[in-house]
């Protein structure tokens, strides 16, 4: 067979994800970026708090796109779930271009039936709480993570 059928991420899902993801934020009293991309890692939805720091906006586009690329959470480790020194992760930034691999936590996949159909990125607070919303973000529209 030539060709298959797929799921995607529904723009309504995307925007159930944001107002989650900034429910949150605001009650762990953070202004944060969220950045929501479909499978390929192009861009749905992407929104800064109010007080949001500017480069955060490039952290949680990345996160996203390493989270749908790789489908799974963004970390410390390589392509292969491998643990990466500093000089790794960071020769591996720079082979995989601009926006598209971080060692950051934050960066979750959008998994359905076992499909990755998206990714969402968090930037703005500690690694665990961005880890924490990008998580609660997936589960609200009934995806998962892992």
């Amino acid at each position: 067979m030539y060709v298959t059928t797929t799921k995607r991420l529904t723009t309504d899902g995307a925007r159930k994800m944001m107002s989650i993801a900034i429910e949150k934020a605001k009650e762990a009293g953070i202004a944060v970026s969220i950045a929501i991309t479909d499978a390929g890692g192009h861009l749905i939805l992407l929104e800064r708090m109010e007080g949001g720091r500017f480069h955060t906006v490039h952290s949680s586009t990345t996160k996203a796109v390493c989270a749908a690329s790789n489908k799974r959470a963004t970390s410390s480790r390589g392509a292969q779930a491998q643990q990466l020194d500093a000089a790794h992760a960071l020769g591996l930034a720079l082979a995989a271009g601009p926006e598209r691999w971080t060692a950051m936590e934050g960066g979750c996949p959008v998994i359905a039936d076992g499909e990755c159909i998206g990714g969402i990125g968090v930037a703005g607070g500690d690694w665990a709480t961005d880890e924490r919303i990008a998580q609660q973000a997936v589960e609200s529209i009934g995806a998962s993570w892992k």
